[in-house]
């Protein structure tokens, strides 16, 4: 079974992209991109806020964000101190597609703790803290999958039990990059009816990099990851589940700014892609919240309701869609 992705290929090569050809060459990421579905060149761009449900905070952002600014689809994260606060809001925009952001790393765990030692180590209540250790686990397969599947079905659950129709998952620091989380995940999401999920591999704009040296280290983790493309997308057509190109905007975590973004927005490669943003206040309520993603959430708020934001992408020919719109058949 063919992957359903409304995308279209062609257009920018690597070597454009990237900024000159020998890097393009080191690292053939177009070799992993899904085939096209269409035959004219377009481009569309998904632009997510994660983290929906981590505090009322986060939530009155993302929703200014998607009501005054590029925000289509949030991702909401079943464990979260916000999660009340964030179905209630998310209930009176029914034009933003709500997906769950599933999490297996720093956090509480919706399932009894002492079923899941292989994410948890069956005494401390609490997921792993370090994404790294957490890596490691996964590429030595120490994680196993039907806790992993178990604990996914739950959290989406919860969202669904809430009233939310889920258009998507993701995971909260890319955990589903690993084989060992994605296959599981992908069944937990087809139990549940989800038809769609992130593409957690991506590009990196050259001309950003040039300006932000801050970001060489986190674009260099990222591209030691990219190997797993081709799994994933193996993995996601034997699932029958739908996925964008890929995402954008990851290794700007943290350190978006306007000539990033934009920088970002204008190299956008032809097809299907999803930008990944974490908008929010940072008020009381993120002071009680483990995260390094303070300043930078309200740096990205102003960024995606700036004034004449749509317009910007109208010009470049960039249509604004949604993971609702991603999941719907051409006509």
């Amino acid at each position: 079974m063919p992957i359903e992705i409304k995308t279209q290929c062609g257009g920018r090569s690597g070597a454009t992209w990237f900024g000159f050809s020998a890097l393009a060459k080191a690292i053939p990421y177009s070799d992993h991109l899904p085939k096209c579905r269409y035959n004219s060149a377009v481009r569309r761009l998904i632009v997510n806020a994660d983290d929906f449900g981590l505090t009322p905070g986060v939530n009155r952002a993302i929703i200014e964000a998607h009501s005054r600014g590029l925000v289509s689809s949030a991702t909401l994260m079943a464990n979260g101190v916000g999660f009340d606060d964030a179905v209630k809001r998310a209930k009176a925009v029914p034009n933003l597609s709500i997906g769950c952001h599933i999490v297996l790393v720093d956090g509480m765990p919706l399932s009894d703790s002492r079923k899941l030692p292989s994410l948890t180590g069956g005494i401390d209540s609490q997921f792993e803290k370090s994404i790294g250790a957490f890596a490691f686990r996964a590429i030595r397969r120490k994680i196993k999958p039907g806790e992993v599947q178990a604990e996914a079905a739950a959290q989406i659950r919860k969202l669904q039990n809430a009233g939310i129709e889920v258009s998507h998952i993701d995971t909260h620091k890319h955990t589903h990059i690993f084989p060992q989380v994605l296959v599981p995940l992908l069944r937990a999401a087809k139990t549940c009816g989800i038809g769609a999920i992130r593409n957690p591999f991506g590009r990196v704009a050259y001309s950003g990099l040039a300006t932000q040296p801050k970001l060489w280290k986190r674009y260099g983790q990222l591209m030691l990851l990219n190997p797993f493309a081709r799994r994933f997308l193996q993995s996601v057509q034997a699932e029958g589940i739908i996925t964008p190109n890929g995402c954008l905007g990851v290794a700007a975590t943290g350190v978006l700014d306007e000539t990033l973004f934009h920088a970002i927005l204008e190299n956008l490669p032809d097809g299907t892609w999803e930008f990944v943003t974490h908008p929010g206040y940072n008020d009381s309520d993120l002071d009680e919240v483990a995260t390094r993603l303070r300043q930078s959430r309200e740096t990205e708020l102003r960024l995606l309701t700036s004034p004449g934001v749509r317009e910007d992408l109208a010009r470049q020919g960039i249509e604004l869609i949604s993971y609702r719109d991603l999941l719907r058949k051409p006509s």
